[in-house]
Formats: C-alpha cells, structure tokens, sequence
C-alpha cells in the first residue's frame, strides 16, 4: 500500500460515489479535502476480519473483493466491489470491528474517510445517511440472495445467477450478446459460489456448449442466450 499521488484530488472521487450524489462541486470538494488517498497493488490486502473499524472506503479506481472465511476454511465471496462503490460503511455509528476481509484484485486507488468525518457529514447532510442505509439494505438482500443459492440450488443455479450478476454490473452489449470482462479468476468465481474450480470450469464448457454463452480466453464470457441462462435460476 501506499499514497496515491496528488492528482487523485483533482479527479473529485466523491462525486463517483452514490451517497454523495446530491452534493454539488463546491461541496464535493469539501470532502475531497477530509479524504486521505492509498493505492493498492492486485492481491494486496486492505484489513482483515476483526482489525478495528474506523474508516469508510470510496472505490476511486479498481475492484475489490469483500469475503469471509468458513468453517472449514475455505474463502466465500460475498461482494465484488469497483468504481463509485463504497465499504466499512456497517461501523461507521459504533465502535467494532470488521466482519469480513477486503482485498483488491485489480490495481486500486481508494479515498479514505474517518468516522468522525463521516458523522459530521451526515450529522450537516442527512441525506448522506438515507443514502448509506439504502446501500447497507441492498447489500444485505443480496448476500441474503447468495446464502439462499448457496443452501438451496443446485450448482448449475449458482453459476447462473452469478454470471446474470457480473452482466448486469459489468457487461458490455455487442451484436452477439453481452461481453463481461471478468473481474473475478476462475477460482474466485469458484469461491463465489461454492463449488471447485474444476466443476466450474466443466460446467461453463457445459454452456458453451449448449450456445448460452462463448468464452474467450480466461477474462472474457459473452452471455449468447440470456433467457436459456435464466431458465436455470
């Protein structure tokens, strides 16, 4: 880890961040002045489960993955995070720890806020917190969504709605389909659904196979027939 340079402060991270929509310039820049800045090199950790929490993160470039341990040990993704996205928010009104690791898994640049600075900005912009609790509640349905899949379907489901999930937030429409850049290798995908890598790879060949998707190389899938891929939901 270290600073990022000056010019990250010219680039108003905040204005990419969806809690500070409402704000205008002269008070994105405000903020832009309580940030610290960090880069983060692919595979660099951020914090680990139970480091105190104090800080809240503003994606300004890059992905990260947010994920827990199980029992047994193995890594369980549960968020996938990149420009405009935002974590720590959970801690930000009480003193605790974080419940998950964070980890960048593409070159990053992220601005820091401290949680004394984010309640003075909700305590002087309430729609700031309206906007966090918004966020928490969309996160919290999705990871409700994902426990579900990972009790309830079978394995074929998981990857679909896993692959619905990275086009809706990553895909790319061309004459053919969607392209999605993966953000994720083939054993974080693994991970994301609980499966092994090898039952995933077989069964992305499945549905390449059965003409739901193409996949090029190891970074690209291009979803052919969305609807088929629904159908195993």
């Amino acid at each position: 880890m270290k600073a990022c340079c000056e010019r990250c402060e010219t680039k108003l991270c905040a204005s990419k961040v969806s809690i500070f929509a409402a704000l205008n310039n002269e008070e994105l820049f405000e903020i832009v002045k309580m940030t610290g800045h960090r880069n983060y090199h692919k595979g660099e950790t951020i914090f680990l489960e139970d480091t105190e929490a104090k800080t809240l993160y503003l994606v300004n470039e890059g992905k990260i993955k947010i994920y827990k341990y199980t029992k047994d040990g193995k890594e369980q993704i549960l968020h996938i995070l990149s420009e405009g996205d935002f974590f720590g928010e959970l801690n930000l009104f009480k003193t605790g720890k974080y419940s998950f690791n964070a980890e960048a898994i593409a070159p990053t640049k992220l601005c820091t806020l401290t949680k004394e600075k984010m309640r003075e900005l909700i305590l002087a912009k309430p729609e700031i917190g309206l906007k966090i609790l918004e966020v928490v509640g969309e996160r919290l349905a999705k990871v409700e969504t994902l426990v579900q899949n990972l009790a309830t379907n079978d394995v074929e489901a998981r990857i679909a709605y896993l692959l619905l999930d990275l086009k809706e937030r990553y895909g790319r429409k061309l004459s053919d389909g969607t392209e999605i850049k993966l953000p994720l290798t083939r054993e974080e995908m693994s991970n994301y659904t609980g499966i092994a890598r090898e039952t995933m790879s077989r069964k992305l060949k499945k549905f390449e196979e059965e003409g739901i998707l193409k996949l090029v190389g190891i970074k690209k899938i291009i979803i052919t027939d969305e609807e088929k891929l629904e159908d195993y939901l």
